[in-house]
C-alpha cells in the first residue's frame, strides 16, 4: 500500500468540493473528484494537477446509483491502492412552498443529498476500515434550521445530519472517524447563483477546505463530530 494518503470527493468539479480538493492536494494528499459529467471531472482534475502533478483524478459518477459509487471507490483503489478520506459533498437544492414543490424535485433532493451519502459510506466502508479513515459529509445549517419554501431541502439536510451523527456512533469503534460540516451561505454556483464580488461577505469554498484540512489533522483521540460555520458578518 502506498504511503501517500488519498481522498475521494463527490461533486468535486466546482464549488465546495473543488475548494476541499485544492486544500487536500496542498497537504500532500492525492484527490479523486467525481461529477456526473466526465468532461467537468476531467477539466477540474487537470486544473488540480497544476498544483501538484499526478495528484488529481477525475471520475464520472452519480451518487444516486450505488454501483456508480462503488465504481468510484474502486477507481481510487485501483489507481492509488488506498482510500483514507471520503468527503460526501454532492448536493442539490430546489426551493418552493409545499403547495408547488414537485415530486421530481423532492426525490432529486432526497436521492442526492441523503441517499447518495448512504451509498457513499456503504461503498467506501471496507476501504476506510483498512486505513482507519475519515468520512465527512457536507450538510448545511438548513439541517437544523427550517425555513419557508424549503421543506424538501430541509428534509434532506435534517436527515443527513441525523444520518451522519448516527453512523459516527456506529463506526468510531471500528477506527473510522465521521463528521458533518454545516455551512451557512457559501459563494458557489448552488441554486443557480453566479459567484461574484457581491458574494465577498459569504463563506468561500477554500474556507470549507481549511475546515476539512483541520479536521483530518486532529489528534486520533479527538473527534469534532458536527461543525456549524457561518459568515462572520451576514448581509
Amino acid at each position: 500500500m502506498s504511503e501517500i494518503k488519498t481522498a475521494l470527493i463527490t461533486g468535486g468539479s466546482k464549488g465546495i468540493g473543488y475548494g476541499v480538493a485544492e486544500a487536500l492536494i496542498k497537504e500532500g494528499i492525492k484527490v479523486a473528484i467525481t461529477s456526473r459529467s466526465k468532461v467537468a471531472a476531467d477539466e477540474a482534475a487537470a486544473k488540480l494537477n497544476k498544483i501538484k502533478a499526478g495528484y488529481a483524478l477525475g471520475i464520472e459518477s452519480d451518487v444516486r446509483n450505488f454501483e456508480s459509487q462503488q465504481g468510484a471507490v474502486d477507481a481510487v483503489i485501483n489507481n492509488w491502492g488506498r482510500l483514507d478520506y471520503f468527503i460526501a459533498n454532492a448536493g442539490v437544492g430546489h426551493f418552493a412552498p409545499i403547495q408547488t414543490i414537485t415530486s421530481e424535485h423532492w426525490h432529486e433532493m432526497i436521492d442526492i443529498n441523503l441517499t447518495g451519502v448512504f451509498y457513499s459510506i456503504k461503498a467506501s466502508l471496507e476501504a476506510l476500515k483498512t486505513t482507519k479513515g475519515y468520512f465527512i459529509s457536507i450538510s448545511s445549517l438548513a439541517g437544523t434550521n427550517f425555513f419557508a419554501s424549503a421543506s424538501g431541502y430541509n428534509a434532506s439536510k435534517f436527515g443527513l445530519v441525523g444520518f451522519t451523527q448516527a453512523i459516527m456512533l456506529d463506526l468510531r469503534n471500528e477506527g473510522i472517524k465521521v463528521s458533518t460540516i454545516m455551512p451557512g451561505s457559501v459563494a458557489t454556483h448552488f441554486n443557480n447563483n453566479e459567484p461574484s464580488d457581491k458574494d465577498a461577505w459569504k463563506i468561500q469554498p477554500e474556507d470549507i477546505g481549511q475546515i476539512v484540512s483541520d479536521l483530518i489533522k486532529m489528534p486520533d483521540r479527538t473527534l469534532p463530530s458536527k461543525i456549524e460555520v457561518r459568515p462572520t458578518m451576514p448581509k
